[in-house]
């Protein structure tokens, strides 16, 4: 399990003055937890983002909150500015370690496949994570996926064939496929398959001129920045008691 901390601070500015601490390069964070009163803090910007890239969703964090102790939490839920795509908001979830809690494992596909590498074919991921339940202490970064088995194109690895630790639940089917390979394309359905993206194409463009003609004249008008609402959002993040 990787290393990562994150010092904040406790903030009293909420709501549309939000916007204030993210033009002094702070942004505004939600802790959260089950048995914990919400609490609003704040961080910088540019550490944050950084924190988030690598820990994702399945990597603990040491938050340290006004120099005090650090806990343990999960990076849960980032809301982001929906022109810009900057980072505005996010939600951090205090994990306990005698409960389990529910989150995504990202899988990591090592390996060669001799479909693949023989015969051409085209390697299809049908998931890139795995939802699970697992204690803190024994949640893991990554959930490795060896291609190899993959021989032929009738081959297919499942969630059953994943080796996971017992010590963490799966909650995807056993039966749903992660990966497989497919036969190469033809050069009939290659050329097929051109003609539709150009007319794809060529239909874009065409709708991009019927608007540009309706709104000739029309003066464009910059929208506000939409603030984060500080009201907690229906966690995704569940939790249950281990049982004694």
């Amino acid at each position: 399990m990787l290393k990562i901390s994150l010092k904040a601070k406790q903030r009293s500015i909420i709501g549309k003055k939000a916007k204030d601490l993210r033009n002094k390069g702070l942004i505004p964070l939600v802790l959260y937890g089950h048995g914990f009163k919400p609490e609003n803090i704040e961080a910088a910007k540019n550490t944050f983002i950084k924190v988030s890239q690598k820990a994702g969703s399945s990597n603990l964090v040491d938050l340290e909150i006004d120099k005090k102790k650090p806990i343990k939490v999960l990076i849960h839920d980032i809301q982001t500015h929906p022109v810009t795509d900057e980072i505005i908001h996010a939600d951090l979830y205090r994990v306990r370690k005698d409960r389990k809690l529910r989150t995504q494992i990202p899988l990591h596909f090592i390996g060669k496949s001799r479909a693949v590498e023989d015969k051409e074919g085209n390697l299809i991921t049908h998931k890139d994570s795995v939802e699970v339940e697992v204690l803190p202490d024994d949640l893991i970064d990554e959930i490795k996926v060896d291609i190899s088995p993959l021989k032929t194109f009738d081959d297919v690895i499942k969630i059953a064939d994943l080796e996971i630790p017992a010590t963490i639940e799966v909650l995807d089917e056993k039966e749903d496929i992660v990966v497989n390979v497919t036969p190469p394309r033809s050069e009939e359905e290659l050329e097929a398959l051109e003609e539709e993206v150009e007319e794809d194409v060529d239909a874009v463009e065409v709708e991009k001129e019927v608007k540009a003609e309706g709104e000739e004249g029309k003066i464009p008008v910059e929208s506000e920045e939409t603030p984060a609402t500080e009201e907690k959002p229906q966690a995704e993040t569940q939790e249950k008691s281990t049982e004694s």
